[in-house]
Order: structure tokens, then C-alpha cells, then sequence
């Protein structure tokens, strides 16, 4: 089933800062409480995974052109990089985040190139009709329906509900 997704843009961009303001906040205030610097480096990771799909959703519409969504996602993950970057080169950064801001400038650097590149290979394998065009394209066969309208009608049991019981007042 080939996926019918357009370009966007907010949904990279805004997973990409909130991945990185949830890492941050999770070094930022000392260790304040262990639970909850654990809890936020939890929630960071998810929110990469959940980048990195969104990242791959993207590249792979299939599309046999590269369109200004896909420029304008290179560049903010482009533009988060480094500004990841002089946030770990600012002087007076205490150390944890520094260290934040240098994974988070590899990771951005490395989402930005794995986007280019992936869209690219994309775009190639629809337009040269290749054999691993669907895979690439994200057109997996699904067992199961995307939406409500493609599954076929369930009848329901035309038995009545039964009755309520009578509540008796508590005194």
C-alpha cells in the first residue's frame, strides 16, 4: 500500500528541538533529582526514536521529486546542528550540557545527511522504477486496512442490552 503522506516540515523541525530541549533540561539543573534526570533522559531517547522514524517516513514518500519541505528539513536539521554546536562552545556552559550539545550537534549533523541521503535514494529508485522502488518508497504491503473505510462492514448482534439494575438508596 503506498503511503499518501505530503512533505512536511513542523513535524521534523519540532521533534528535532524538542529531542534536544528534553536532553538539555535533563543535564541542565545539576541533578537535582536522580528520578527525574532519569525520566528526561528516558523521554529524550524516545523522542529521538520517534525523530528518527519521522526522518525516514519523509525521505521514503514516494515522490519522484525532491520538493521545498525536503530543502527546508535539511537545513533546519542543518541550522540545529549548529546551533547545538555554539551552545557546547559557549564559555561559561557547565560541562554536562556541553557535553549534550556535542551529541546532540552529531546527531542533528548525522539526521540531516541520513534525511539527504535517503530522500535522494528515493527519489532514484521511483524514478528509474527499480525493484526496491516500493521498498523505498514506503510501499510495504499491509495485512492489515489503514483506515476505516477500506475494512469491510461487521454486523452487529441485533441482540437488545440488557436491562439496567435497580439501584437501592443507602440510608
Amino acid at each position: 500500500m503506498r503511503e499518501r503522506r505530503g512533505s512536511k516540515v513542523g513535524t521534523v523541525s519540532g521533534l528535532a528541538l524538542l529531542t534536544g530541549g528534553t536532553a538539555v533540561a535533563a543535564v541542565a539543573h545539576g541533578a537535582s533529582s536522580v528520578f527525574a534526570t532519569v525520566m528526561l533522559g528516558m523521554l529524550a531517547a524516545g523522542l529521538g526514536h520517534a525523530l528518527l522514524t519521522e526522518i525516514d517516513r519523509q525521505a521514503r514518500r514516494g515522490t519522484g521529486r525532491w520538493a521545498t519541505a525536503d530543502t527546508i528539513n535539511t537545513v533546519l536539521l542543518t541550522a540545529w546542528a549548529a546551533g547545538a554546536l555554539i551552545l557546547a562552545a559557549l564559555p561559561r556552559t557547565p560541562h554536562p550540557v556541553r557535553a549534550v550539545g556535542l551529541v546532540l550537534t552529531f546527531g542533528y549533523a548525522l539526521s540531516s545527511a541520513h534525511f539527504a541521503l535517503e530522500r535522494r535514494r528515493t527519489i532514484v529508485a521511483v524514478k528509474h522504477g527499480t525493484a526496491g522502488a516500493t521498498e523505498a518508497a514506503g510501499a510495504t504491503e499491509s495485512p492489515e486496512p489503514s483506515s476505516l473505510s477500506e475494512r469491510e462492514p461487521t454486523t452487529r448482534s441485533q441482540e437488545p442490552l440488557p436491562a439496567p439494575s435497580p439501584v437501592e438508596p443507602v440510608n
